[in-house]
């Protein structure tokens, strides 16, 4: 567990050195929510309407953007005026893996424009340090017009079955977020792990990485092609910051009574977490 772990969103808040990690433990204060939203639908106005619905219950709406069949410069204003709207920090789960020069031209050019409206992106760093140098570059040459705060979360676990994301390249994926912690906001991954220590990098005291943890499922524990589900309580108590959910809040019979039972549970299992 991180030794910031224990801290409330509001102080970890007030002392951290990572402008877009200050505004996530904000909105999460202010809106007394944890929960991030897997909004993978596949029209722009199904995504519209759910960021809308579920907006404000919400701390972060995560999209994969290129599976929409209709996106266009309707879905990008549209996705900012409600975040505007709702107050909410948009996550682009594109997670990008390629070398530096061609994920350049991912995030900030092309027909999906991520940069321009995304304020956090991941990537694995199973093609090395260089694709975090590469995003990191890119976000600080640009003058956003939606904002100016950027960031990055590193791939570093997933919650598959069977996944490789472990052992060598977890420790590589803390190495790289200690190296470029200006832009690296944090880690996708299943636990806090600011406790590793390796021969290139040591954790220090002033050390607060935002953890994401996905997979989270109050009424199923996997499907049958490998996803394996915990609870809020299960992923905060394992140093979650902010939990992801899905499947078990848009595909339920009421989306706005799930999303609200999400938001109650994963805020009671971080008061209990602090307290």
């Amino acid at each position: 567990m991180s030794s910031k772990s224990h801290l409330t969103y509001g102080a970890r808040a007030s002392n951290h050195p990572n402008a877009l990690a200050r505004k996530l433990f904000q909105v999460a204060e202010a809106k007394k929510s944890n929960v991030t939203i897997s909004a993978d639908v596949t029209t722009t106005q199904e995504l519209l309407d759910l960021c809308d619905q579920l907006g404000p219950h919400v701390a972060v709406v995560k999209t994969h953007i290129d599976i929409l069949s209709d996106f266009s410069e309707k879905t990008i204003a549209g996705l900012q005026a409600l975040a505007v709207k709702h107050n909410f920090l948009i996550f682009e789960d594109r997670k990008f893996i390629d070398i530096g020069n061609t994920v350049q031209k991912q995030y900030h050019g092309g027909a999906l424009r991520i940069s321009e409206w995304a304020h956090i992106i991941n990537c694995s760093v199973l093609p090395g340090e260089g694709i975090v140098e590469a995003l990191a570059q890119t976000a600080a040459a640009r003058d956003f017009t939606y904002g100016p705060d950027r960031g990055l979360l590193i791939l570093a676990e997933m919650t598959s079955k069977g996944s490789l994301a472990t052992g060598p390249y977890t420790v590589s994926s803390v190495d790289y977020a200690r190296k470029y912690k200006e832009f690296v906001v944090g880690f996708v991954s299943t636990r806090a792990l600011s406790e590793i220590d390796s021969s290139a990098s040591s954790p220090s005291p002033e050390e607060d990485f935002v953890v994401f943890t996905t997979g989270v499922n109050l009424s199923s524990k996997g499907d049958k092609l490998g996803q394996q589900y915990q609870t809020p309580q299960s992923a905060i108590a394992r140093g979650a910051d902010f939990i992801i959910a899905g499947r078990g809040i848009y595909t339920a019979p009421d989306p706005l009574d799930a999303v609200q039972r999400y938001q109650r549970e994963g805020w009671e299992a971080y008061l209990a977490r602090v307290q």
